[in-house]
């Protein structure tokens, strides 16, 4: 990864100059397209690249040479860049179905550019977190032998995690899902169990996070303890939805834990950074905000305090 460090929105809008046609759509199904115009219609068509490369011919162009700059033909655009240019020759379209067939050709158009786009997004993003799983694994080992990762559960302590976050903030990196994560009754468990048990159930809920992370396709999360009962969770480029299947997935997995004494339970609050403008401090205090929410709903549904407490029949 470059060590300049380049700003998810920044690289969308640059990078789209890198890509070609055959990079975003596939290119015998694009001409079968064509060919169906043609075949039916009578349309010849001509694709070129954006420098004017003839790509393929759909009919008679003869002796035609492209020339992009000052007759660019339908441009396809990709983030405002041209990345092909289809010409259309309607000399053997019927005049009663000219604008049918000119239709038709624009919401080809239209289609063409907007898989593009879809495409070339989707293809930045697995580059761009891929790249930021590369460094942020270079930072974890570093962080691991440098004496940075919270020595108790191995995920990042306060101060790594802040760096962790500074780094996306300053990468421009939206969405990212800002997760708060508090233990149920913490204190409790160290009080009647002592704190070999309740640095178990730390432990245990850290272990949790990772792993349903790295279920969910997000190795990328970023997971740090902030306090001694406190985690937070950054997930980069996630989805509501997807950040939203991770919370319910650690809750659940907290509910579905088997032990003679531990119960674990986790409060949990999410909140969506869509904007680079927002700061991530302001997001974190709103999704604490969610987790106290969160908190009161689960500290008084049936049967918590039963749960919580059946370590104690066995103590």
């Amino acid at each position: 990864m470059n060590d300049k460090k380049t700003a998810f929105g920044q690289r969308i809008e640059q990078n789209s100059k890198n890509y070609y046609p055959k990079d975003l759509f596939d290119m015998k199904t694009a001409e079968v397209m064509l060919g169906q115009l043609h075949k039916i219609f009578g349309l010849d068509t001509l694709m070129t690249d954006r420098h004017g490369t003839i790509l393929m011919t759909i009919g008679d162009f003869g002796g035609f040479k492209p020339d992009v700059v000052n007759k660019p033909g339908n441009k396809i655009r990709v983030k405002g860049r041209t990345v092909c240019h289809i010409y259309a020759k309607y000399d053997n379209v019927a005049a009663e179905r000219f604008e049918d067939v000119n239709k038709l050709l624009g919401a080809y158009i239209e289609t063409l550019e907007d898989y593009s786009e879809k495409s070339y997004l989707a293809s930045e993003q697995a580059v761009y977190i891929d790249e930021l799983e590369q460094q942020l694994e270079k930072e974890t080992y570093q962080a691991k032998h440098s004496g940075q990762n919270d020595p108790l559960t191995g995920v990042l302590n306060r101060n790594c995690f802040i760096s962790h976050m500074k780094e996306l903030a300053e990468r421009e990196v939206v969405p990212t899902a800002a997760i708060c994560v508090n233990i149920n009754d913490w204190r409790f468990v160290d009080n009647n169990f002592g704190e070999e048990e309740s640095d178990r159930l730390i432990v245990t809920v850290a272990e949790i996070l990772k792993d349903k992370a790295a279920a969910s396709g997000m190795e990328h999360a970023v997971i740090g303890r902030v306090e001694g009962d406190v985690f937070h969770v950054l997930l980069p480029l996630a989805e509501e939805d997807a950040a939203k299947e991770y919370c319910d997935g650690i809750q659940q997995a907290c509910e579905r834990f088997e032990d003679a004494i531990l119960a674990p339970s986790i409060a949990v609050g999410c909140v969506m950074r869509t904007n680079v403008e927002e700061s991530f401090k302001n997001i974190l205090s709103d999704a604490e905000y969610a987790m106290l929410e969160n908190k009161f709903t689960m500290k008084n549904a049936p049967g918590y305090k039963e749960r919580l407490e059946k370590g104690l029949k066995k103590a």
